[in-house]
């Protein structure tokens, strides 16, 4: 524990911190590395020192959202049994990610940017959603080859379960024409997602 406390560099966390909130709530080409460092606060050479462009603190943005979910899949990873719990872990942490402000606003920010900053939206993918995806393809993978589960095609599988977990609710959400769901509809969705996903791919839950 002692050597993980230590391992975190403070000024990277209040560099990383200052510029999720600048880039949330403002776009993206407004938002300048001298007001992140103001914002840190530390001086533009400490800010340099950890990340040499606009982009590489971007994309430590998005890995520190998507932290908790990756975690979560490489914990998951270490496991066979319990499969459907398992999911569900998986599945609870991606609708808290993609349903939270944060989370609605990184979508928000990079369609609205993507036309002048087209890079963008690959980072976002790079460094979220391509990693989530290929880490549960990989555990899916390792089920199939235990024969656990019968999977023909793991790629489609994990993208399919994380699509059912978005939907048109997602796309609802994004465009403010409902709030983001509540707890109990979370749950809802996430049993019933998993559930249906299981049922796809004919696991015998009972």
């Amino acid at each position: 524990m002692t050597e993980l406390v230590e391992s975190i560099d403070p000024k990277r966390v209040a560099i990383v911190q200052a510029a999720t909130r600048l880039f949330l709530n403002n776009n993206y080409r407004s938002v300048s590395m001298d007001k992140i460092a103001q914002a840190a606060p530390v001086s533009k050479a400490t800010l340099y020192n950890h990340f040499d462009s606009k982009n590489a603190l971007l994309a430590a943005v998005v890995s520190e959202l998507c932290g908790a979910l990756l975690h979560t899949l490489t914990q998951t990873l270490s496991t066979k049994d319990n499969v459907a719990q398992n999911l569900k872990k998986i599945a609870e942490v991606f609708v808290e990610l993609l349903y939270s402000r944060d989370g609605l606003a990184m979508y928000r920010l990079v369609i609205a940017e993507s036309h002048e900053f087209p890079e963008l939206g690959q980072m976002v993918y790079d460094n979220g959603a391509k990693i989530a995806v290929a880490q549960l393809e990989s555990y899916l993978q390792q089920l199939h080859d235990v024969e656990i589960l019968s999977i023909s095609n793991v790629r489609f599988a994990a993208d399919a379960f994380f699509s059912l977990l978005k939907g048109e609710l997602h796309f609802r959400c994004l465009l403010s024409v409902q709030p983001p769901p509540n707890e109990q509809e979370k749950t809802h969705l996430i049993e019933s997602a998993t559930a249906l996903f299981l049922r796809g791919i004919g696991y015998a839950t009972n």
